[in-house]
């Protein structure tokens, strides 16, 4: 049997940080994820999960992630039954994790937790002449689908291996 889960999202609110009675940390978070395909008229459906740290993993989301910021969250899903105020039985799904990640620059984080919008970079990145092939520009090979403006490397005289 196998449960490990790795997500890719941004958070939906400003994680808090609380103390259990014998003073472990803890935080619940939920994230919202982007289905990767695309509905009929065009609109992308997005998944919501809820997230719990411990310990270390959770004193380090509360101080260095706000709602809006890009995470990458490893774990495993764990379900929870429960009774509701009204006394009817749930089942809560929530992914513990294990390891939490950045998957953004702090410069995007931050413009992400403002409520800016994800911008292209203005140019392409061309590396040193000489060392790579060209690199298309942002939108040419991959969003045509052609991969002609590629060019092949015979040289294979430097490689290790």
């Amino acid at each position: 049997m196998f449960n490990r889960v790795i997500f890719i999202g941004r958070l939906t609110a400003d994680p808090e940080l609380r103390q259990t009675p014998s003073g472990v940390s803890v935080t619940n978070f939920s994230i919202a994820v982007n289905r990767t395909y695309a509905s009929r008229t065009g609109e992308r459906q997005t998944d919501f999960f809820d997230i719990v740290c411990w310990r270390n993993q959770a004193e380090f989301v509360t101080k260095f992630f706000k709602k809006g910021n890009a995470i990458g969250v490893e774990g495993r899903m764990e379900t929870r039954d429960y009774t509701d105020k009204s006394g009817n039985k749930r089942r809560a799904y929530e992914l513990i994790a294990d390891n939490v990640f950045f998957v953004e620059s702090k410069a995007s984080a931050a413009s992400s937790s403002q409520g800016s919008s994800f911008e292209a970079p203005a140019a392409p990145f061309n590396p040193a002449p000489g060392n790579a092939a060209p690199v298309p520009a942002v939108g040419n090979a991959f969003s045509s689908g052609k991969f002609d403006d590629f060019a092949e490397i015979d040289n294979d005289d430097d490689l290790p291996f």
